[in-house]
């Protein structure tokens, strides 16, 4: 196979929802579809032994929450499925936000109770600022839920996106009996035996047959051919083009956890998803069949084996081939380095590749070499755009608990901001460390690695901070600056790239700021550099 059609057969894409949509039993069952895992286990809290594939930090079995995206790969239909798995819960949002700089596209799930929730609004929003290709999957149709139509209403006008349904359920809850599906023209029927690993399908070119009402049932029958009809009249017919522009987006609908609509979903997805796409560096926009290697590190994730302590670095590969033992450069370092065993991910298991594609992640053993964003190619001096780093919600002092281990907390908090996990302040007056998080359970995943990982501990102060806010002069030497320092001397900090921040304690402490010092400009997120 050419490396054009290497390119063509992957499919790299990343799943968001809310928490507890049933994010990580989907990506279970596609696997299960993928012939990756031989049985899935669900993600409940510990009502199931066999933890899922995907969640491998015992703080993640013990809560039943997906904490660090892991990446699953499969292969299906002779395509290379690589699936980014983004934590749901909303305390550790800033991981997936970077991780949705990696993917081509998305599948957003929505549970048919609750509806569009507040965690999912903010990463569709993510996604449509980058016109990122998103489906729509409806889940837990066998319980009792919203009408699809008004699932579809509210898709629309919450997540501000235009949707078209290839599936559409018949009945729902305790009446659902199955799945037309209009992509392929046929019905699913549900047996509510989760067992059964894939449902007998009956093909349907004639939904006006009176052997559909001996199927399903008079009633619903007529209801099906009147609610096709209705959504013929009211949806746009599904356009690729469209869908790949962003600017439409299809909805499916199922039972991830009874493994029912998840073969419609995922046929569908290879045929319409994208390839590997383009990704814009600073410089010129990068197109994955370029002959030579780039890629970015996204995430990194140390300890992964608790016996060795090894950190990894999540790489995409951009462009070109990335090729074992060959020398790449690290363009923030400006020096080569080479890689003798990078890894290909199946869930726990990782293997070592010689060569990767456009669209792969790639992991690469690291002694502290990376940070988020860094950039690698064959030569060229460019990185990529948009891997921020946003403001905290929540910041706390940290203290040492055990004199006798101040280095190997230090070494904890050093390993662990790289990986971004939170992000570290150190303030100006007195060198005090703070840490800063998206949310606060951040602090209890952190106080259990430094101890389990680094056997230092640490407890906590609160540090009543509002937000943290990145401070660029327009001319670093002026007086107006200097006094900025000044007056404001115990609210400054440095970030972990010695950037200055200034920790401010309300909205309002920082209109006063702006309005008093109009050419010290402060931000709530900082670019990499």
């Amino acid at each position: 196979m050419n490396f054009n059609d290497e390119i063509k057969r992957r499919r790299t894409f990343g799943i968001i929802s809310h928490p507890d949509a049933g994010k990580t039993t989907l990506t279970e069952k596609l696997l299960l579809f993928g012939g990756a895992i031989q049985e899935a286990g669900a993600v409940k809290n510990n009502k199931i032994k066999k933890g899922a594939t995907s969640d491998f930090m015992e703080i993640e079995r013990q809560r039943g929450i997906s904490v660090s995206t892991s990446v699953l790969a499969f292969n299906y239909k002779d395509k290379k499925i690589n699936i980014l798995d983004t934590p749901g819960h909303k305390d550790f949002a800033e991981d997936t936000f970077r991780t949705l700089t990696a993917v081509d596209s998305v599948i957003v799930v929505i549970d048919v109770a609750k509806g569009v929730e507040e965690q999912t609004e903010k990463l569709v929003a993510v996604c449509r600022l980058r016109n990122i290709p998103m489906i729509v999957f409806i889940n837990k149709l066998d319980r009792e839920g919203k009408d699809a139509f008004d699932l579809m209403d509210e898709v629309e006008q919450k997540l501000g996106l235009s949707v078209t349904p290839l599936s559409f359920p018949i009945g729902m809850g305790h009446d659902f009996q199955g799945i037309y599906n209009l992509w392929e023209k046929n019905i699913n029927l549900f047996s509510g035996d989760s067992r059964k690993n894939i449902e007998e399908t009956i093909a349907f070119s004639d939904v006006e047959s009176p052997e559909l009402d001996k199927i399903i049932g008079e009633k619903p029958a007529t209801k099906l051919r009147e609610e096709l009809e209705l959504i013929d009249e009211v949806y746009p017919k599904f356009d690729r083009q469209k869908y790949l522009d962003g600017q439409l987006q299809p909805v499916f609908f199922g039972s991830a956890l009874n493994n029912f609509g998840v073969r419609e979903l995922l046929d569908c997805f290879v045929e319409i998803a994208p390839s590997p796409l383009p990704k814009e560096s600073e410089t010129r926009l990068v197109k994955p069949d370029e002959n030579k290697m780039s890629g970015f590190v996204f995430k990194i994730h140390a300890n992964m084996d608790p016996k060795h302590r090894d950190r990894l670095a999540f790489v995409k590969i951009v462009s070109g081939t990335f090729e074992r033992n060959k020398p790449y450069l690290h363009v923030r370092h400006n020096k080569n380095l080479k890689f003798s065993s990078p890894n290909a991910f199946f869930a726990e298991k990782k293997e070592i590749v010689d060569i990767s594609y456009p669209g792969d992640i790639v992991g690469l053993h690291d002694t502290g070499n990376f940070k988020i964003g860094d950039t690698l190619t064959e030569g060229e001096l460019m990185s990529f755009k948009g891997i921020p780093s946003f403001s905290p919600e929540h910041f706390r002092y940290i203290n040492n608990a055990d004199p006798l281990k101040a280095k190997q907390l230090e070494k904890g908090i050093d390993q662990l901001m790289d990986e971004g996990v939170a992000q570290l302040f150190t303030l100006e007056m007195n060198n005090r460390k703070v840490i800063g998080t998206v949310g606060a359970l951040q602090y209890e995943v952190i106080q259990y690695r430094l101890e389990h990982e680094y056997g230092a501990k640490c407890n906590y102060e609160n540090f009543p901070v509002h937000k943290a806010c990145w401070v660029k002069p327009e001319d670093p030497k002026s007086e107006e600056f200097k006094e900025f320092k000044r007056i404001k001397q115990k609210f400054l900090a440095k970030d972990k790239f010695q950037q200055l921040v200034f920790l401010a304690d309300s909205d309002f402490t920082i209109q006063m700021t702006q309005s008093k010092y109009p050419t010290v400009k402060l931000y709530f997120t900082s670019e990499f550099d």
